[in-house]
């Protein structure tokens, strides 16, 4: 999920001015052998969909020693491996294996809905398939302790409180100085642990080419791109190691399969800690070495491992007790970060915002209008954490007119297109929240704009805010993604740069196999369909629909995303 920079950005401080470079791919075997390299483990769910198993794989497959030191999970790749509880148990007996790659700020958990809706589609039609939510190497440093609990309260006073869990104790967020490891994890070795776990789990190139469909959601979508064009034995004569040579196809989910960030505009905030493009990409990863510059991607509120975190404890609730009045805002203590943030999100208009009155903490919520406040695309102003869940209920609303108005009608594809609204009462009734499946009901008041425009309606509610809440706490890879390497969007950012363009190998491997482009009508790409893709474009889905939304639709129709990727499944063929 990211967007092409301003070129005017400043660094926080002067990198150093060392020029550094990358040798294009070299020949790696994987390096997960033995008794004991590899991991399975069932997952035991909640969701209303039938027939599919879940589990979570782990392989053992070290980082080269050049990257110094780190945690030993960190030399594991994950997985969530979703397929036909009636299918094969091996993977290579399976009609199809879907491998998908997470957006920005994304894990495997975030795949959770349109992973099962996908095999279940398919099994419908006579077809066994699987889905292979990747997680990136980095995810390797979350402590889910908390999350897994199952309880609120225990989460807060697990991350906050110093409370241990099991006989575990929180030791906190990881620091950039400890982080060394990741200044080097960038595009390159991004695509090396997609081939490397492939070549583990499907030692058979010919089987791969035949069977597995490489894709991915948003920056997911140019991350294969680069591994569809990339080289992994270091000599191009040789194509059957090529990344092109390993899928029989593409998907890209709200996003197109390319070498380019120019698709994926309005995905993250100007913010964050990015250096200025323009620097060079010697500069810059002298500056990622050094520390100087973040190795994660980060921003002062919002986007950090401690709110990414509370996006998951926001789920908790709303799958514990989603009618129930929440007392998460006033049980979280006070923090500069949970309280810059939850103005930000919470404020009626810029004075609100400075002057912190009233605060969320000062409207009575459920712990569903809670999750919903945070993510719903009439609610939080950040394009790329919006879903389509319904809407508040239970009393008066208002316009939310900050970071800015709903009456702009230039506003930037950072804060999405739907006006955005906010309970308009402290102190008063109970906020409760409508599922997308009850929005345009008999007994919907319709809430309106001050200027009369309606804020929703049934077609532009796609996701079911239940199943929602059980991808980002019930999973045991995040759907959020707290430590984001800076390296791979710098890369990216790079892309004219000969450490970066060496990469691209095989140009001619994205259009070497069949493609299958699903767009949200709503999404980062509105207002300008590529036709010639001849995408998919599921009406009124926001970004992070085409991964979360329903299996039924409010049309009564079944939910476009999983079922074109199960037909896609059973037809691609060979140019």
């Amino acid at each position: 999920m990211n967007t092409s920079r301003s070129r005017g950005r400043t660094w926080q401080s002067a990198a150093l001015a060392v020029l550094l470079t990358t040798g294009a791919f070299t020949a790696a075997a994987p390096r997960a052998h033995g008794a004991g390299a590899r991991t399975e483990t069932a997952v035991a769910s909640s969701g209303p969909v039938d027939g599919v198993s879940e589990s979570v794989v782990r392989v053992k497959v070290p980082l080269p020693a050049s990257f110094g030191p780190r945690p030993a999970a960190c030399d594991w790749l994950s997985y969530l491996r979703y397929r036909a509880t009636d299918g094969p148990a091996a993977s290579g007996d399976a009609d199809r294996i879907l491998v998908a790659q997470p957006g920005i700020l994304e894990g495997a958990g975030a795949f959770d809905s349109v992973a099962r809706d996908t095999v279940a589609r398919a099994a419908e039609q006579g077809r066994h398939i699987e889905f292979w939510a990747l997680d990136r190497r980095s995810d390797c440093l979350e402590d889910h302790t908390g999350i897994t609990s199952g309880d609120q309260h225990t989460a807060v006073d697990y991350y906050y409180r110093g409370k241990q869990v099991g006989g575990h104790a929180f030791a906190g967020y990881v620091g950039n100085d400890r982080l060394g490891w990741m200044a080097r994890l960038g595009i390159e070795q991004t695509v090396r642990d997609q081939y490397d776990l492939l070549a583990a789990e499907l030692p058979d190139q010919g089987l791969r080419k035949r069977k597995v469909l490489c894709g991915g959601h948003s920056l997911g979508g140019v991350i294969t791109g680069y591994f569809a064009t990339a080289d992994f034995d270091g000599d191009p004569a040789t194509t059957s190691d090529a990344g092109y040579n390993q899928c029989a196809g593409y998907f890209a989910l709200d996003t197109t399969v390319s070498t380019s960030l120019g698709d994926l505009s309005g995905s993250i905030p100007d913010d964050t800690d990015l250096p200025d493009v323009g620097l060079g990409y010697g500069v810059v990863q002298a500056g990622l070495d050094s520390g100087v510059l973040s190795r994660t991607l980060s921003a002062p509120l919002l986007l950090n491992p401690e709110t990414m975190n509370l996006l998951a404890i926001a789920g908790l609730g709303a799958v514990r007790n989603p009618g129930g009045e929440a007392d998460l805002p006033s049980y979280l203590p006070s923090s500069t970060n949970i309280e810059a943030t939850n103005r930000f999100l919470f404020s009626k208009d810029a004075a609100t915002f400075l002057s912190g009155s009233p605060a969320v903490k000062d409207f009575r919520l459920t712990n569903a209008a809670v999750l919903g406040a945070l993510m719903d695309d009439n609610s939080v102003p950040l394009a790329f954490l919006q879903s389509s869940v319904g809407f508040f209920d239970g009393g008066p609303i208002a316009d939310k007119n900050f970071p800015a108005a709903n009456s702009d009608k230039k506003l930037p594809g950072l804060f999405g297109v739907e006006y955005k609204a906010i309970p308009a009462q402290p102190h008063g009734p109970l906020y409760t929240w409508r599922n997308y499946d009850r929005v345009g009901a008999a007994d919907d008041p319709g809430y309106r704009s001050a200027d009369g425009t309606p804020f929703t309606n049934a077609g532009k509610e796609v996701t079911d805010i239940h199943e929602l809440a059980r991808s980002l706490a019930e999973q045991p890879l995040d759907f959020t993604e707290q430590y984001f390497p800076t390296k791979l969007i710098t890369d990216l950012e790079l892309a004219a740069s000969p450490q970066v363009k060496q990469l691209v190998v095989h140009p001619e491997g994205l259009t070497a196999d069949p493609t299958l482009t699903v767009l949200a009508g709503d999404g980062l790409l509105a207002g300008r369909i590529p036709t010639d893709l001849h995408p998919v474009v599921a009406a009124g889905y926001q970004h992070l629909d085409v991964l979360t939304a329903a299996p039924v639709q409010n049309n009564g129709l079944p939910e476009p995303v999983s079922t074109n990727l199960a037909r896609f499944a059973g037809e691609p063929k060979q140019p």
